[in-house]
Formats: structure tokens, sequence, C-alpha cells
């Protein structure tokens, strides 16, 4: 059984929900001023922190089942986001001669011509939809591929995939690679013909979050308590004796990598949306840094661990930075070493070791 004795799993599961279905059912119901109503910023940062703990969670999966430290992980996250942006901006403006729409505003201004070829494709929902996971999963294979069956591992793996993310993020600064230079992709209009800025679409953006990451949730933790998921813990355990076993190693890490890459992308498509940008910084290496925080002080290894991680850092961060934005970089990287020298478990791990203490 997927759930056997573990009730905090079950406890995030039923919040989850809760957040999922109650609040965009509030206010699709009742009116704003309604005590019951929640204001579009409430509803729009609670869906931000949803896609992040999708995202924690899909770094879990490499990291704290499979060994794989990599501070790079942001970069599959912006690149769905990308995919998601291409096709909001060409929803923006009047349509073209065959129904398509024009050029995106940051073309014309650049007096571009032409749509470049990559962006075909892109007005139609279903093939941004494909594009969000395979884009991601695409360039997480050929990586994955390059590295694993070179036997790359430890902090060597970790600092190649932070190259990789500060590579596209120098790229994606580039005006001449069309998307938005340093500016990003912004000021989107509407999705599957409807006004991304009504209330409605907002609580509706909420919900398939918060469905997405649940379904997410369930797939992750049926893959990690299969077959497949006790090889690559085993493998980020004693990697030399499963390979000794006969076990092709390096395609079990090649897997997990991709699927972990393409929940990321899913989790920027749905971020961009709702957050209204998407811009080079995604790819930022701190970014990436502070997705391994998340997931250090909720509790690797636990899958759920990292979604309440990843909710609880962004909370106190969107605190923080509205009181005394100055000291927030500063609270973050203390709060990691300490975790890390007294809470090695997370905070999860802590809390399930003082209820064992009790029963005992």
């Amino acid at each position: 059984m997927l759930f056997k004795n573990d009730k905090a799993a079950l406890s995030v599961l039923a919040v989850l929900a809760a957040i999922s279905l109650i609040i965009p059912l509030c206010n699709l119901i009742f009116s704003p001023g309604s005590p019951l109503y929640f204001s579009a910023y409430t509803v729009s940062l609670l869906g931000k922190y949803i896609t992040f703990a999708l995202l924690g969670m899909s770094l879990d999966l490499v990291w704290g089942y499979c060994g794989i430290l990599a501070l790079g992980h942001g970069a599959f996250f912006a690149l769905g986001g990308y995919a998601m942006g291409m096709y909001l901006m060409r929803q923006i403006g009047n349509r073209g001669v065959y129904g398509d729409p024009l050029l995106p505003d940051f073309m014309v201004f650049l007096d571009w011509k032409a749509l470049p070829w990559y962006w075909h494709g892109f007005d139609q929902f279903w093939f941004a939809a494909l594009m969000i996971v395979l884009v991601p999963g695409a360039l997480a294979f050929l990586f994955g591929w390059l590295a694993f069956r070179s036997r790359v591992t430890g902090v060597y793996l970790s600092i190649i995939t932070q190259a990789l993310t500060y590579a596209l993020l120098l790229a994606f600064f580039r005006n001449e690679m069309g998307f938005g230079g340093n500016n990003g992709l912004t000021d989107f209009k509407e999705i599957l013909g409807f006004n991304i800025q009504s209330d409605a679409v907002r609580a509706c953006l909420l919900m398939a979050s918060g469905l997405i990451l649940i379904l997410a949730f369930l797939l992750s933790r049926w893959i990690v308590n299969s077959k497949l998921g006790r090889v690559v813990t085993a493998i980020r355990d004693q990697e030399m004796r499963v390979r000794f076993l006969g076990y092709r190693v390096e395609l079990f890490k090649l897997w997990i990598f991709v699927f972990a890459a393409m929940l990321a992308g899913i989790a920027g498509a749905l971020y961009v949306p709702q957050v209204g940008i998407i811009n080079p910084s995604e790819f930022s290496p701190l970014n990436s840094l502070e997705i391994v925080i998340w997931v250090a002080i909720g509790g690797r290894g636990t899958l759920y661990g990292a979604i309440v991680g990843a909710v609880l850092v962004n909370y106190t961060k969107t605190l923080l930075t509205g009181w005394a934005p100055e000291i927030w970089l500063f609270f973050l990287g203390a709060t990691f070493i300490l975790v890390t020298v007294l809470l090695p478990d997370g905070l999860l791990g802590f809390w399930q070791r003082r209820l064992q203490e009790q029963k005992q």
C-alpha cells in the first residue's frame, strides 16, 4: 500500500486537497466582499507555493532517492515556464491572415520580420503542453546520458549541472535568441480563450496546480515503492554493489532524472500564468540552490518533506522580504546550516523521530 502507517503523507495530501478544492470553489461561488472570498493576491500566492512544492518534490526524487545532487534543477523549471510563456505570448493581439497570432511585441520592437521556426506550433495549447514535458525531458536525457555513462558522480556532477543552468542563463539573456532577452515574456492576456487576469481563471489555475501536485505525488510515491524505486535507492546507498549485481546503473539514474525534469517543467508551466512573467533570472544558479534548501529543510527522501519545505521556506520569504528584504539571504543561509548540522533528516524527519521516541 502507498500510505501504510504513513499518517504524515496522508495529512499533507489532505491539506493539499483542501486548498486545491475549497478555496477555488469559494471564489467561484461567493462574490468579492464576502468573508469566504479570497483575494486575487492570496490565490496567486498559494498557486505559486504549490508550483514550488511540485518543483521541490521533483528534486527530492533525484536527490533524496537516487543521491544525485543536481544544482541546476531550476533549468528544467525555467524551460517548462518558457514553453508556457511562448503559448501565452501567441495568444496576444489580433490574428493574422491564416488565423495565427501576429509577432510578439518584443519581436516587433527588435524589427524581426518573421516568426522563428521554433515558435511555430505554440499558438496551439496541445503543442505547448507537449513541449512543456518534452523539452526539459530531452535536455535531461541528453545531459544524463553523457554524464551517467561516463560515471560522473558526486560534487563533479553537481558542478556540471550548475554550469548547465548558467550557460542557459547567458543564452536566454541574448535578444537574438528570440525569447525576449533580459525582459523575458510577460503581459499575458488569455489562456485557452479566457482572460488570464480574471478571478475565475486564477481560481481554476490554483485548482489545477493542486490537483496536478497530488497526482504527481501519488505517481512518484508509487515509483519509489516499486522495484524501480528500490533499485534507485540501492544505487544511492551502494552504487558499486548494485553495479556488480548486474544492473545497468546509468539507465536507472537516467530514467529517474528525466522523469524529475519533466515534473519540474510542468511546475514551471503552472507557475508562469499565475505570476505573469518568465525571464532568464529563473535560470539563475541561486534559484537552483534555493530548491536544494527547500528539500533539505523539509526532509529529503520522503517526497512530502520537500512539499512542506518548499511552502514553509517560500512563505517565510514572503514575510521577510516584505519586512526586511536585506536579511532574507542571511536568514536562509543560517537556516540551511543549522538544519544540516542539527537536523540532517529535516524538520519532518526530526518530528517523526520524536513521535517514535514517545511511542517507545
